[in-house]
């Protein structure tokens, strides 16, 4: 479907995020081989049981990400309430409590850019349902770096705004219901899988 090799899937979502990435998530099978990091606008508080929820629901491990933890794969990483999450050059994550982007942290522009520089044309970023502008600028400097942009349709968001920000600001590769995303990501992952090189003697 894509002549591309993928290291990472970011996404991000706010307003109906739990079920967005819950659909998303349970589309995956337990072999998804292309690692995720997720962050979703769900307060400061630091009472966080996102990944804890959403690992109920998925067939590959859910965990909270954690500072100089290493991008795994199989997994699903989470940003922690409170903190901003952004990938580093030896593919590990970092925690930040900087101040807040586009009103929020942890920010979709601040993992989205990380990405960008670290994974440049090697990383998917996938804006789902939320009600402000985060991840519009992040998901344009995927693109932008030559790598691939999905983005929920709008009318099947929970939230349109930040969809429709998106698409707007960044446009994007491929414009899906809901219910599609997780379907597409398969697709692409097996891209990933049939184009890997042969293990080792």
């Amino acid at each position: 479907m894509d002549g591309r090799t993928f290291e990472l899937i970011a996404i991000g979502c706010s307003a109906g995020g739990f079920h967005a990435l819950r659909t998303v998530l349970e589309a995956l099978p337990r072999g998804f081989p292309v690692p995720l990091a997720v962050v979703c606008h769900v307060g400061d508080d630091g009472h966080d049981r996102l990944a804890e929820l959403l690992g109920r629901h998925c067939a590959i491990s859910v965990e909270e990400a954690e500072d100089k933890a290493p991008l795994t794969p199989r997994t699903v990483h989470v940003a922690p309430a409170g903190y901003h999450l952004m990938l580093e050059e030896d593919r590990s994550f970092s925690l930040s409590v900087d101040p807040k982007v586009c009103g929020v942290r942890p920010s979709v522009d601040v993992l989205f850019e990380s990405v960008a520089d670290v994974l440049p044309g090697r990383a998917i970023g996938v804006v789902l349902t939320g009600s402000n502008h985060d991840g519009a600028l992040g998901l344009k400097a995927i693109r932008e770096s030559g790598g691939l942009g999905i983005v929920e349709d709008p009318v099947s968001a929970f939230a349109a705004a930040m969809p429709s920000a998106a698409i707007t600001m960044a446009g994007a590769d491929h414009v899906v219901p809901l219910e599609a995303i997780g379907a597409l990501l398969v697709r692409l992952a097996g891209t990933v899988s049939r184009r890997a090189p042969p293990a080792g003697p």
